[in-house]
């Protein structure tokens, strides 16, 4: 079972939570969303329309929290840290999660050097006990550590959620690979096609020089008879 289903009934547990609760009370289901272990993907959560009410109130700022756990990553909460509740330690550790599974969306070789800073890691041993313990461990991703390139190689990461307006740009990327996987077969349909037509050609061409060899040979053999004949 994947990360992905795993988590599945713990996001239906915080989102029916939400969804009987209101205002300063959903502060609690936030936190306790944001610090389980198991929760990776928080967009459900987001959805609920009890959630969304709490733009533009005294608790707006778990409804900010949320959202930088469901886009954001460690750095970007250490930037508007002021704004926002002051995390516990599961959160910090979630959000560090987190944050290797944003750089392992666009490059699948990682530096130590990249995650020590962007984890706020001082050394290789501290990073490389995050990664086995905290990360490839738990399952939200697998890869290789590299010790004397300094890297760590990522076989799989689990997705996150999608940050606001990015599956346009999903349902594009898609599109084009549908265009181009399109394109592909119709040009391996055509030379299967030619390969065909070469084949039967061939195989005429070889049934004409067949039947010219056994005309050949009737006729040698005719000659050879009426030589012998003659003598």
């Amino acid at each position: 079972m994947d990360i992905e289903e795993k988590q599945s009934e713990h996001i239906d547990f915080f989102v029916k939570q939400a969804s009987i609760l209101s205002g300063p009370a959903l502060s609690n289901v936030v936190v306790q969303a944001t610090s389980h272990p198991s929760l990776f993907a928080f967009s459900e959560i987001l959805a609920v329309p009890n959630v969304l009410q709490l733009e533009g109130t005294d608790s707006s700022i778990f409804l900010d929290l949320l959202r930088m756990f469901a886009h954001g990553t460690w750095s970007e909460y250490k930037r508007v840290a002021c704004q926002l509740p002051q995390l516990v330690p599961d959160q910090i550790l979630k959000l560090k999660q987190l944050t290797v599974l944003t750089l392992a969306e666009t490059d699948k070789i990682l530096p130590y050097d990249t995650l020590m800073q962007e984890l706020d890691v001082s050394n290789v041993r501290e990073l490389e006990d995050f990664l086995i313990n905290d990360c490839m461990y738990v399952g939200i991703v697998r890869g290789k550590l590299d010790q004397l390139r300094r890297c760590f190689e990522v076989q799989f990461a689990a997705g996150r959620d999608l940050r606001p307006g990015q599956l346009g740009s999903m349902i594009q990327t898609l599109d084009n690979w549908l265009t181009t996987s399109d394109n592909l077969l119709v040009s391996m349909q055509e030379k299967i096609k030619w390969a065909d037509t070469m084949g039967e050609m061939d195989k005429k061409h070889r049934k004409e020089v067949d039947e010219r060899v056994e005309e050949a040979k009737k006729t040698l053999t005719l000659k050879v008879t009426v030589t012998m004949f003659c003598f």
